[in-house]
C-alpha cells in the first residue's frame, strides 16, 4: 500500500490541477452569466414596477378626467358618470392592462435567464407554440369571454347600476367582470351572463328615457282644454320636488293618438332622468286623474246609437198597442161597430 500511495497523490494532484484549470477557464464566464442574470431579473423587476405605476397614474387621470367632466357637465354629466361604475371601471382596465405587462415583461425576462443558462429555447419555444394552439382550440370559449369583456369595458358599454337588455336576459348590472357580467332580473332573480354570448346590448340607464302616458277623455270632450289641463298639471309637476330634478324638459302632448266611438285617446311624452321614465309616468297619470275631475272632463262619454225612429214597425205592434190601451185606466172607448142584419131583423119586429 505504501507504494501505491504515491500514486494516488499524484492523481489526487492532477484531478485537483484539472478542476482549478477548468475554473480558471470558466470563471469569467459564469460571473458573467451571473451578472448578467442579476441585471436581467433586476431590470425585469424595476420596469415592471415602473409600469405599474404608470398604469396606476394613468388610471388616476382617466377617473379624475371623468370627475372634471362631470362638473362641466353639471346635472346631466353627475347623472352619466356613476361613482361606483366609474370606481369599477377603472379598476378593471387597470387590472387588465397590470396583468398584460406583468407577463411580457416577465416573460421575455424569463427566456432571456434561461438563455444566459446555455438553454437551448428553440424546442421550448416550439412546445410553447403548439401547447398554445391546442389551449386556444380547447379554451376559445374562454379567450372569446375575456377578450369580449375587455372591450365592453373599454367602451365602456354598460356598467354598475345600469338597466341593460342583453338578449339572453335583461336586468340591473350588479357587477361587471372580464368573463361574466352578473345581472339583477326584475323577479330577483340572479342571471350570469357570459361576455362572448352577448351579441347586442340596449342600455336603458345611459342619456335619458322618455315617459308615454295615453290620456283617454271622452268623445264630446274639448281637446284644446284637455290639452291646456294636460299642459297646466304638467308643469305644475315639474316646479314640484322631486320632479323638477326628474324631468329634463317640458312635457308634450304629441296629438291624438287613436279615436273610439266612445273616447278619444291623446300621447303624451316627457324627457326624464335615465331609469326614471315608469315613475314619472304614474305620478303623472295620478295628477291628470285629479285634474281632469276638477274640470268636469269626462274619461268616456255613452256610444253613439240609432234612433227609435228609424228603425222599422214591427207587425205585431198595433195589437200590442191596442192590448195596453184596453188594459191602461181611464183609457177611451173604441167606436161602436155597425149593427148586423139579424139586428136591424129584430128591432123592426119589436116596432111592429
Amino acid at each position: 500500500m505504501l507504494g501505491h500511495t504515491p500514486a494516488s497523490l499524484v492523481q489526487v494532484r492532477q484531478s485537483a490541477d484539472q478542476a482549478a484549470g477548468w475554473v480558471d477557464q470558466n470563471w469569467q464566464g459564469w460571473v458573467e452569466s451571473g451578472v448578467r442574470i442579476v441585471f436581467v431579473v433586476v431590470l425585469a423587476l424595476v420596469l415592471r414596477t415602473m409600469v405599474r405605476k404608470l398604469i396606476t397614474q394613468l388610471i388616476t387621470r382617466m377617473a379624475r378626467g371623468a370627475e372634471e367632466s362631470a362638473v362641466v357637465g353639471g346635472r346631466l354629466g353627475g347623472l352619466l358618470v356613476n361613482a361606483e361604475r366609474r370606481r369599477q371601471r377603472s379598476e378593471a382596465i387597470g387590472s387588465v392592462l397590470r396583468s398584460v405587462a406583468s407577463f411580457v415583461i416577465l416573460g421575455t425576462a424569463a427566456l432571456m435567464v434561461l438563455s444566459a443558462l446555455g438553454v437551448n429555447l428553440a424546442p421550448l419555444l416550439a412546445s410553447a407554440g403548439v401547447a398554445g394552439v391546442a389551449i386556444g382550440f380547447g379554451a376559445r370559449n374562454l379567450v372569446t369571454d375575456f377578450l369580449s369583456g375587455v372591450f365592453m369595458i373599454l367602451e365602456d358599454q354598460y356598467g354598475v347600476g345600469d338597466e341593460i337588455d342583453a338578449g339572453v336576459a335583461s336586468g340591473t348590472v350588479l357587477e361587471v367582470g372580464l368573463r361574466v357580467t352578473k345581472l339583477r332580473g326584475v323577479g330577483g332573480e340572479i342571471w350570469y351572463v357570459r361576455n362572448g354570448e352577448v351579441k347586442r346590448i340596449a342600455n336603458m340607464s345611459q342619456g335619458w328615457s322618455t315617459a308615454t302616458v295615453d290620456v283617454q277623455v271622452g268623445y264630446r270632450e274639448d281637446l284644446d282644454q284637455v290639452q291646456s289641463v294636460i299642459l297646466a298639471t304638467a308643469e305644475e309637476m315639474a316646479k314640484s320636488g322631486p320632479w323638477d330634478e326628474l324631468l329634463w324638459e317640458p312635457v308634450q302632448v304629441l296629438g291624438v293618438e287613436s279615436v273610439a266611438s266612445d273616447s278619444v285617446v291623446l300621447r303624451v311624452e316627457a324627457r326624464t332622468m335615465p331609469g326614471k321614465a315608469g315613475l314619472v309616468a304614474r305620478s303623472l297619470r295620478a295628477r291628470l286623474k285629479a285634474a281632469f275631475d276638477g274640470a268636469g272632463i269626462r274619461l268616456t262619454n255613452d256610444a253613439v246609437t240609432a234612433s227609435p225612429a228609424a228603425v222599422a214597425p214591427v207587425a205585431t205592434a198595433p195589437a200590442a198597442s191596442a192590448a195596453a190601451a184596453d188594459a191602461a185606466p181611464g183609457a177611451e172607448a173604441a167606436p161602436p161597430t155597425a149593427p148586423t142584419e139579424a139586428q136591424q131583423s129584430a128591432a123592426h119586429i119589436d116596432k111592429g
